[in-house]
């Protein structure tokens, strides 16, 4: 549930295919209100640089998490969060307030789900047959290619999200992957759901080879694309529940891998059957 302005509400476009009339709020997972506000004092904990987009993570004197966004070092916004990240207020400058405010419910999301079996992924998701197959890397390396070539090479198959999917574990470890209203650069903003048929952690070679992972190997995989707060020692026993569950119950595989059709026919080979 989110509390705005009608100008910040015409912008959530991408928030259109998940969204429900239901009147009774009570058992949303969180809630967000937004306001134009000014900067907030707090103390820095970590932080993170990723294509100039810089986050900043530190609490407040009263002890709630706190999280600041920047594009290109000009700050867009404040959001301060109660324990538990049930409820949050975020605080704009006025700049970039869009990408503030997805910053903010990809955040909260995260937090509040993390206990619940529930993970937001840095990845690409393509479904194929009604499985969903992930593709895991660090930037750069080539997810969102790799989900093309599995869509110009591989009939049936559709992009179910190019960049922050969601994965929930079920009580008897098999895993179902959702698509998000938050994307990257490509806009599919998809609400659709298939169960997990398997994770690929990509890396750049001369060649395409696939080998599955096991044990420590696929926890180890799994863990980076993973977003939480993890020296938050409940978010972090959360997280690791869930990790272990999907490195234990779902195949996980390595493919080293160029740019080509025949990586995507390698991966596909391997993983869909």
């Amino acid at each position: 549930m989110v509390k705005a302005d009608e100008t910040i509400l015409a912008c959530m476009t991408n928030y259109e295919p998940f969204r429900t009339d239901k009147a009774d709020n009570t058992d949303a997972l969180f809630s967000l209100t937004v306001i134009q506000g000014a900067p907030v004092s707090y103390i820095e904990e970590w932080r993170q640089d990723e294509e100039g987009q810089d986050t900043i993570c530190g609490y407040t004197e009263d002890g709630n998490p706190v999280f600041e966004f920047r594009f290109s070092g000009k700050t867009s916004g404040w959001l301060v969060c109660a324990q538990g990240y049930r409820s949050a207020t975020l605080h704009l400058s006025g700049f970039q307030s869009k990408a503030a405010l997805d910053n903010s419910l990809m955040i909260q999301f995260a937090m509040a789900s993390a206990c619940l079996g529930t993970v937001l992924f840095h990845a690409a998701v393509v479904s194929l047959d009604g499985r969903g197959y992930m593709f895991l890397g660090k930037s750069g390396t080539g997810k969102s290619t790799h989900a093309r070539l599995w869509l110009q090479n591989i009939p049936g198959t559709e992009l179910m999200n190019d960049d922050n999917p969601a994965v929930r574990v079920n009580p008897d470890g098999t895993a179902i992957v959702f698509g998000t209203p938050w994307s990257g650069k490509t806009p599919c903003y998809r609400n659709v759901s298939a169960p997990l048929g398997g994770i690929v952690l990509l890396s750049q070679a001369p060649y395409n080879k696939i080998v599955r992972l096991k044990g420590i190997g696929a926890y180890a995989a799994v863990v980076p694309s993973i977003s939480g707060k993890r020296w938050d020692e409940r978010i972090a026993d959360g997280l690791h529940e869930t990790e272990n569950a999907l490195a234990s119950n779902i195949q996980v595989w390595h493919l080293d891998c160029l740019p080509d059709a025949d990586a995507a026919h390698t991966c596909k080979d391997a993983i869909a059957i």
